[in-house]
């Protein structure tokens, strides 16, 4: 029953957050809190502190003109959305510069933790099921390393799986981010589409990376894992590995309907002759296991000659077989750690694999952070330095292929990596540097 004058009075000494979450009680506040005179005091006192439209004394006429103008020339809401729009903007200005330094080492941004910790970055996945209703999954465990972030959720009530069709991770940033106070969890918030999984015959359509007395792993391309509670058709925990490569982009600067898509690269003049292939490519290869680094290397001046592509793709040699002076040990014995409210474990046989290979002008050329699982090799180590069994690991996506040998030696019971080869597509090459390979 109070008037409308008095409601927006009241209105009109609230911050943008507060105004926002009133508008959310019903369809008057909601029509009130989108008035223009109170937004444009926003807009103009936040963002044009030398131009305010209100307290002008020596141009009074021409403010007041300016003014009406604003206010009633406009549909209502106009100055709400022209507010949110150039914090947002401001925002991602912001975060984006920290995403500039990159570290000489990986290549990649190395002020990725400040970067996020400014932006208040937090990540969630929405469950949605066949009748359309949604669970969102919220506080989880992360987990840095040079490359990479991986991100776990567990809980205690997770819908079953039968019932769900869709899973979708988002990145969710505060709308209006306030440096001075942390984020709240029930201010507004923007979301940021990352990927979409089908969990539709989960067990049957995806790939099984192994499983433990407990829970049994099952990978979707790109970079997630679902872990299942062995022998019922519920879910234990989802863990997903986001590589730093364009992480903050896909996190910040999508919808939350459509996915964050990176420019194309615009490629340098190579004044080397066409027919000599790539060269100077740069790998930097982490393993690990979420919590615990099994190998963290970098290999140096990769090349492959034209001649040299078949079958569509172009083959890169990182670890040579015959040459054992190049071969790597794994610190540790290869696992998954999870975790839930209650139990613990760790799946044997398979780790995480964060590859990050950079082209001959330092410029991320394939990149991907995803669960990789290894199987007993049916031949036998012909090299006369490691009588061991031979296990391979594969990983393949759209962009390339890249295969692991791995040789276990029962005396000092660790693994050696004997080779490792990249399969890079000729699709991926001819689209990064406009060429027909």
């Amino acid at each position: 029953s109070m008037p409308s004058e008095m409601l927006l009075k009241i209105f009109s000494y609230l911050d943008a957050v507060s105004l926002l979450a009133v508008g959310c009680v019903n369809k008057r506040f909601h029509e009130l809190a989108n008035d223009n005179g109170i937004w444009l005091k926003l807009y103009s006192s936040s963002l044009h502190p030398k131009w305010t439209i209100w307290k002008m004394k020596s141009k009074q006429t021409e403010t007041v003109s300016l003014g009406c103008a604003a206010l009633h020339d406009k549909e209502p809401g106009y100055w709400k959305k022209e507010y949110i729009f150039k914090k947002t903007s401001a925002f991602k200005t912001r975060v984006m510069r920290l995403v500039k330094f990159l570290d000489p080492y990986t290549g990649l941004p190395c002020k990725n933790k400040e970067a996020m910790k400014v932006s208040g970055l937090s990540w969630i996945i929405v469950l949605k099921d066949k009748n359309g209703k949604e669970h969102v999954v919220e506080k989880p465990n992360l987990s840095f390393k040079d490359t990479s972030v991986t991100v776990l959720w567990h809980g205690t009530d997770w819908p079953c799986l039968d019932i769900l069709s869709t899973l979708k991770l988002f990145g969710v940033t505060p709308l209006l981010p306030d440096q001075s106070i942390p984020p709240n969890k029930n201010g507004p918030r923007r979301f940021s589409l990352i990927a979409e999984y089908h969990l539709a015959n989960l067990t049957e359509n995806s790939v099984v990376v192994g499983a433990d007395e407990l829970v049994q792993l099952f990978s979707l391309r790109p970079g997630l894992l679902v872990g299942m509670w062995k022998g019922k058709n519920e879910i234990a925990f989802v863990m997903a590995s986001l590589h730093y490569n364009q992480l903050l982009e896909r996190s910040i600067l999508g919808s939350s309907t459509v996915q964050y898509s990176p420019p194309p690269n615009k490629p340098l003049r190579d004044d080397i002759d066409s027919e000599y292939g790539l060269h100077d490519y740069r790998l930097h290869l982490d393993l690990h296991g979420r919590n615990c680094m099994y190998l963290c290397g970098s290999f140096k001046c990769l090349f492959c000659r034209k001649r040299d592509i078949e079958n569509g793709y172009v083959r890169l040699v990182v670890v040579n077989l015959k040459d054992n002076r190049k071969h790597l040990p794994i610190i540790g014995t290869l696992g998954i750690c999870w975790e839930t409210d209650v139990f613990k474990g760790n799946v044997k046989d398979c780790f995480v694999m964060d590859l990050t290979l950079l082209d001959e002008t330092g410029m991320p050329f394939w990149c991907f952070s995803a669960p990789v699982h290894m199987e007993l090799s049916t031949k036998s180590s012909g090299l006369y330095d490691y009588m061991g069994h031979i296990y391979t690991a594969d990983y393949a996506d759209s962009e390339g292929k890249v295969c692991v040998e791995f040789v276990w030696l029962e005396e000092t019971k660790e693994y050696i990596i004997v080779s490792l080869v990249l399969y890079v597509s000729t699709k991926k090459v001819n689209s990064w540097y406009g060429t027909n390979y």
